[in-house]
């Protein structure tokens, strides 16, 4: 049976969704929640191809059968396994030969499938078209270590609609953002990540998201929504410098200097040798206080000159000292 990605969408929080397409392509970007079966592994998928050029439809599809042939027991153990008993959703990149082959073949082990229609392409499609929608964002902006990511999460948890770009990317932003989170996932993966929250979001109603750069990391933003961004209001978090400090360096204190220098060595430029090298200097002694605060020239200069240029933006300014939530939260609630 071919469904719609509507209907698939809608099922797969009911049936198990199996991605057949090669282990590489599913890595680059998949449905999250889908489990990868694939049809045809990465080497075999370019045996496949180099048949298709080289020899035409027939011996590519030939050559597809005989290496699928021995490995089709476990492809069906497998389908069986995750099925359990259910039938299973199914996609390839099109909805073509993959996803087709695959459905025939768990079909004869008695398993019931639904194959999606136009298959990921359909999905991903979907997903750009979803970041160029007219959302009513509010975006949250400050220094480094105001606490933003903080924040956004107790607006969450206040029932606020919120888009956690940084958690999304799992990098924080800056060039330290990595040090304390998992790897990055592709940003083809991220925009996935990035289209599911949106699903659960309702467009006409107030959405707060932090005041990001285009690249958070190695991820990319949207073009669409990164310049809905910047055409939004802005709310400002305004946190003593001291408090900044001493909250980086709960965050960073504990990661390995020799990584954290690295790091440092991105920014030589920006930040300027001689504060590089006092920088440097504090590091080694271990004494973070200072290098933070010998890091904050630069980040603090690159914010204010940002700033600047969002000035007509700003709607409100919130001070806080860093402690207590519940008190910058009934701000922002009444923004």
């Amino acid at each position: 049976m071919i469904i719609s990605l509507d209907e698939f969408l809608k099922l797969r929080h009911e049936l198990p969704a199996v991605d057949v397409r090669s282990e590489g392509e599913f890595a680059e970007g998949h449905i999250p929640g889908v489990i990868n079966i694939p049809l045809l592994n990465n080497q075999e998928r370019i045996a496949v191809g180099t048949d298709y050029k080289q020899k035409g439809q027939l011996e590519a599809i030939k050559t597809g059968f005989r290496l699928v042939g021995p490995r089709l027991n476990d492809i069906i153990d497998e389908a069986l396994r995750v099925a359990d008993g259910r039938e299973l959703l199914v996609h390839c990149w099109r909805g073509g030969m993959r996803s087709g082959n695959f459905c025939s073949f768990v079909q004869m082990a008695g398993i019931k499938t639904r194959s999606l229609q136009g298959g990921y392409k359909t999905y991903r499609q979907r997903a750009v078209e979803s970041f160029a929608s007219p959302f009513n964002l509010m975006v949250l902006g400050g220094e480094t270590g105001s606490g933003k990511s903080d924040i956004l999460r107790a607006l969450k948890v206040a029932g606020e609609q919120v888009i956690d770009l940084e958690e999304l990317a799992k990098h924080k932003g800056s060039v330290f953002g990595g040090l304390t989170m998992p790897p990055q996932p592709t940003t083809e993966q991220f925009q996935n990540e990035l289209f599911e929250a949106i699903l659960k979001l309702d467009p006409s109603k107030r959405i707060w998201i932090e005041d990001e750069s285009i690249a958070i990391g190695k991820i990319f933003l949207p073009d669409s929504l990164w310049r809905a961004m910047g055409q939004s209001p802005v709310v400002e978090i305004d946190v003593p410098k001291a408090v900044r400090i001493n909250r980086l360096v709960n965050e960073y204190g504990k990661t390995d200097p020799e990584q954290f220098l690295v790091a440092m060595k991105k920014i030589v430029k920006k930040l300027g040798g001689q504060h590089f090298n006092s920088a440097v200097e504090k590091l080694s002694q271990g004494d973070w206080q200072s290098t933070i605060d010998i890091l904050l020239t630069y980040y603090d200069k690159a914010y204010r000159n940002g700033l600047e240029r969002k000035q007509q933006r700003i709607v409100k300014r919130v001070s806080w000292d860093g402690q207590r939530l519940d008190e910058v939260l009934k701000d922002l609630l009444n923004t």
